[in-house]
């Protein structure tokens, strides 16, 4: 089955794009990279964001807030949207309380991304992944920024690597991605 990648930035339209694609199918698990038992309980606007996206998805749908992703690619079942690299790696980083410990991080991430993207090969299953570009704008100026910056790059170019479709979102345009030139070899 095929692999989309849905990648571009803040409020571009990636979310509504990836959605689209799988309009068709009633049967989609929603996997929600993030937990709203782990967001603050006071952060009232991620709650709200959280909550539009859902209003916005047919009913018939299934959302699943897991950080374990893997294991569902290699499930039978319908579709799947994997919503996002972004707050998946932050997730993975969070449950291991390892912000302080970024060496230690990036062994996790390296292990969890290898781990994903063997799923993503094998899966028999409809999926579409979405992920933020966040290295088209500043250097962030503290380590743990430019260590999340970074590892979802190299993330990202992964999962693009082993994915059939890529599709990128600027301004709530879609560029498919899909014949362009790999750039080859792993990231730095």
């Amino acid at each position: 089955m095929p692999v989309t990648l849905v990648t571009g930035g803040v409020r571009s339209g990636k979310s509504r794009h990836a959605e689209s694609l799988l309009a068709g199918h009633p049967d989609v698990t929603y996997v929600a990279t993030h937990s709203r038992a782990a967001a603050q309980a006071d952060d009232a606007q991620w709650l709200a964001r959280v909550e539009a996206h859902q209003a916005a998805r047919p009913r018939t749908w299934v959302t699943l807030e897991t950080v374990d992703v893997a294991p569902l690619l290699g499930m039978p079942g319908g579709p799947l949207i994997v919503e996002c690299l972004g707050t998946w790696l932050t997730g993975l980083v969070d449950h291991a309380g390892l912000w302080t410990d970024l060496d230690a991080a990036a062994v996790l991430v390296t292990g969890e991304r290898a781990r994903l993207v063997g799923a993503l090969r094998t899966t028999a299953r409809e999926v579409v992944v979405v992920s933020n570009e966040v290295g088209l704008s500043l250097v962030p100026l503290t380590a743990a920024g430019r260590f999340f910056q970074d590892e979802l790059g190299r993330l990202t170019a992964a999962v693009a690597d082993v994915a059939d479709r890529v599709h990128l979102v600027v301004a709530g345009r879609v560029i498919d991605l899909s014949a362009a030139p790999h750039v080859g070899g792993p990231l730095p």
